[in-house]
């Protein structure tokens, strides 16, 4: 048993990588770093604790009731303990949003747009600078995944396309800010409650400076194809005496949009691609290689598809 705030509470399971999570009454939960943990790993994670508060304080003291950020109400340094306020609904997956009405999706359109311009407009904004957006892919890895790896299971073809496209990633370039950012908007942690319709964000352990676009044209934004949408309405919500950025019609603005998506599907491409085994010694290896080779084909097709749609 662990007490904090003088309230008792059993560790039920582990949470991630690092944290055990147990109800803790009605809408609260408590966190532990996980048992096996060494001293150091438990400073280290009472360390991202606080400053995780710090970064969601910051964010919930812009006090918008158009989305709800969940408290953390109590940490306990000598017991490596906190108490949060619970998320509430499902993971935002492109699934769910799949089966919600017009006006549900245009509601999380919304209150996407209106967390990034809090996030981003809750700390300085920088002067504007140039960013190579290669400078974020391993991009090694992906010309030993098309030289070595994708001519055994992938036709020329394709492999000649993946070429020209690396090419292209590796030559763009574009004029951007930094902004104070989530920096890690996936699926996982932005919530959607159907009950209320509202968007629960989470998990902000990763929250730093990141170019402005990333957070914009993130992987939940792309996932559930609505890139365009939230810049949108991103650009009417943002304070344009703070920092201005391009129109949605800008034909710049076309090509990082499209740059940042690939730059996404790119990533998973290289996970995927590194998964690959050349010479699969077990039966569960061709089964894992062939899973690993229909996704790769499966972003392939929507690269493809993106740069038939967003201008060059």
């Amino acid at each position: 048993m662990s007490i904090i705030c003088g309230m008792k509470t059993e560790i039920k399971a582990p949470h991630g990588r690092e944290t055990y999570i147990a109800d803790f009454g009605e809408g609260l939960v408590m966190k532990r770093p996980l048992p096996e943990f060494t001293q150091d790993q438990k400073d280290k994670w009472l360390k991202k604790q606080h400053r995780t508060k710090d970064v969601i304080d910051g964010i919930k003291a812009v006090n918008n009731p158009v989305y709800n950020i969940p408290r953390m109400l109590h940490i306990k340094d000598d017991e490596y303990q906190l108490l949060e306020e619970r998320a509430h609904g499902e993971p935002l997956t492109a699934n769910l949003y799949q089966t919600l009405t017009g006006r549900q999706r245009y509601e999380i359109v919304t209150s996407l747009a209106h967390f990034l311009v809090d996030m981003n407009e809750s700390k300085p904004v920088s002067e504007e600078i140039v960013h190579k957006i290669s400078d974020e892919l391993k991009m090694q890895r992906l010309q030993k995944i098309i030289d070595n790896k994708m001519p055994r299971w992938f036709n020329v073809g394709t492999v000649k396309y993946m070429s020209d496209l690396m090419t292209d990633v590796e030559n763009f370039e574009y004029i951007t800010l930094k902004a104070w950012s989530h920096c890690d908007l996936n699926s996982g942690n932005v919530l959607y409650d159907s009950v209320n319709s509202k968007l629960y964000f989470i998990d902000f352990a990763e929250a730093n400076y990141n170019f402005i676009f990333c957070d914009i044209f993130s992987p939940l934004a792309v996932d559930l194809e609505i890139c365009k949408l939230v810049y949108e309405e991103y650009f009417k919500l943002h304070d344009k005496d703070k920092y201005r950025i391009r129109g949605p019609r800008n034909p710049d603005l076309q090509n990082i949009m499209r740059y940042r998506t690939i730059t996404v599907l790119l990533k998973r491409f290289i996970k995927a691609g590194d998964d690959l085994r050349m010479n699969p010694q077990s039966e569960k290896t061709v089964q894992n290689n062939g899973e690993k080779i229909q996704f790769m084909n499966n972003l392939i097709t929507r690269i493809q598809f993106i740069e038939k749609q967003l201008v060059k």
